[in-house]
């Protein structure tokens, strides 16, 4: 049985690991005769180079994949990527909430533009940047790690035949099964923001705000939005990861006529954001009623679904604040989605998706 058949049942093309990549300073006629020979299969071939390899090394160079080592790096990758992207786009957040949550004030973005610098100055576009950095830095942990355990879990089930012919499926379960648990992380620290940002005046940030809630409501108060942040996140998070995932193999595929394995960092990082900004504007639009819920119910002390539906009108669940949300969420899930390829091709692990699944399993099935 060949190492990567021992090492996991998961098809090789959910994370393509193409070995062929550049080998420094070969030998001259072993050069040519691996030239002159058929690339019989991914695992079986190599392309040499005299000068320095530009291509992402495969991941038994640094990290084994699907090893403890590999999930770290995952989670650290989704750490980071999630953590520093929300909070840079606290300001847009800001007004973002404002206007689902208070719509006859902050009329649309000029306007709640205008409305912020007057009653708040510049300040007030960064409130609630201390728990929108600790609460998505956990909600990235668990969302990526848990993404890429839960997506080898699944094609080990169902063996490699079944995950290649239901890739989006194994895409879907994954990320939802992910979410879950990253909500639970999230939940909390949504709330202490969204009050934060939302209401001048109820604390400067998360030192005040967190014990102020669970002082008024307790810690059910932290997590009575987790039911519309799930509603809100898991559609999300699923049309987030299987559209990235087909829409970057359809790059590959369509629109760059180089093989992945032979582009440059650079190529497959842009690839990243190309793919992640496509996916965040299907996630805006489909998760933005729940998201409009979530800050009504975490502003509004004892409201209920009724109750927003009511104030925001159905068509205003689904409109108000879509297009500012479209613009930030589609920058925000590019950036994460470099963010963590580039902490993967640091650990030495390829950019995420890409490779033809009759391709990459051929060695798999012959071995």
């Amino acid at each position: 049985m060949s190492d990567s058949s021992s090492r996991s049942l998961i098809p090789s093309f959910l994370y393509s690991s193409d070995h062929r990549l550049f080998q420094l300073h070969e030998p001259a006629t072993n050069m040519t005769q691996r030239k002159a020979q058929p690339l019989r299969s991914l695992k079986s071939s190599s392309v040499s180079s005299s000068g320095p390899s530009f291509a992402i090394p495969a991941p038994n160079e640094k990290v084994e994949l699907y090893s403890p080592a590999y999930f770290a790096a995952c989670t650290v990758g989704g750490m980071l990527s999630c953590g520093v992207t929300h909070t840079a786009v606290t300001p847009l957040d800001v007004l973002k909430c404002n206007m689902q949550i208070d719509p006859s004030k902050y009329k649309n973005i000029t306007s709640a533009f205008k409305t912020t610098i007057k009653e708040q100055g510049l300040k007030g576009f960064t409130r609630g940047w201390s728990p929108t950095l600790i609460g998505y830095s956990a909600q990235g942990a668990f969302k990526y790690g848990l993404y890429e355990y839960a997506k080898k879990y699944y094609s080990d089930i169902v063996g490699p035949e079944n995950a290649a012919k239901y890739k989006t499926l194994i895409y879907l379960a994954g990320s939802a099964s992910a979410e879950i648990v990253a909500d639970v992380a999230l939940c909390p620290m949504e709330a202490v923001k969204v009050r934060v940002q939302t209401q001048p005046g109820f604390a400067r940030g998360l030192s005040d705000g967190l014990p102020k809630i669970i002082g008024s409501e307790g810690v059910r108060g932290l997590f009575k939005g987790l039911v519309p942040l799930w509603g809100r996140q898991i559609p999300y998070t699923m049309m987030k990861f299987a559209t990235f995932e087909n829409t970057v193999e359809l790059i590959y595929k369509k629109v760059i006529p180089t093989p992945k394995e032979e582009c440059s960092e650079p190529v497959q990082l842009g690839v990243s954001f190309a793919g992640g900004y496509i996916a965040g504007i299907f996630c805006a639009v489909i998760s933005h009623p729940a998201d409009n819920l979530v800050s009504f119910l975490n502003n509004s002390k004892g409201a209920t679904v009724s109750d927003a539906v009511k104030k925001l009108g159905l068509l205003g669940m689904f409109t108000r604040g879509l297009p500012l949300r479209i613009f930030m969420i589609g920058t925000l899930t590019g950036a994460q989605w470099v963010i963590y390829d580039a902490v993967k091709v640091l650990a030495g692990l390829p950019t995420t998706g890409g490779a033809s699944p009759a391709t990459a399993l051929s060695p798999a099935v012959s071995a």
